[in-house]
């Protein structure tokens, strides 16, 4: 029987956030098919909510979009009236893609092992996306 470990989002998954109003939407994508598979059953809207509960008062809306290998997520009342009105240093939603990423989520040492090793798949083809293994978790 495998152990599990808890490890942050960023060692098998990338994300991309943006912000319109007061609201902050995240779009979290797994390197790989083993990756999504971890981040459709561990990031959960609840999930989210709880991991930016201390200044997020509103709700966290959730889809899975399977074909690209994300979760898309949208966090109501994140910026407490919006960009402009907030008091909070770098309160913007593109900054928080970086603290989505820091979630911790628990999976088995062979789940791990799978994700990293399984090759990474997107725009890049067949060539790796960064050179001398950069950019890996």
């Amino acid at each position: 029987m495998s152990h599990t470990v808890r490890i942050p989002l960023v060692r098998i998954a990338h994300a991309r956030s943006g912000d319109k109003a007061d609201w902050v939407d995240f779009g979290l994508f797994a390197w790989n098919l083993p990756g999504y598979r971890l981040l459709e059953r561990e990031v959960t809207a609840a999930r989210v909510q709880a991991h930016f509960a201390p200044w997020l008062p509103g709700e966290v809306d959730a889809w899975s979009l399977p074909h690209i290998l994300a979760l898309k997520f949208v966090l109501r009342g994140a910026l407490q009236g919006g960009g402009a009105r907030n008091l909070r240093l770098d309160n913007l939603g593109k900054a928080m893609a970086g603290a989505l990423l820091r979630l911790e989520i628990e999976v088995t040492e062979a789940e791990l092992e799978e994700a990293l090793s399984t090759p990474r798949v997107g725009w890049w083809g067949d060539a790796a996306p960064f050179p001398s293994g950069r950019g890996q978790g």
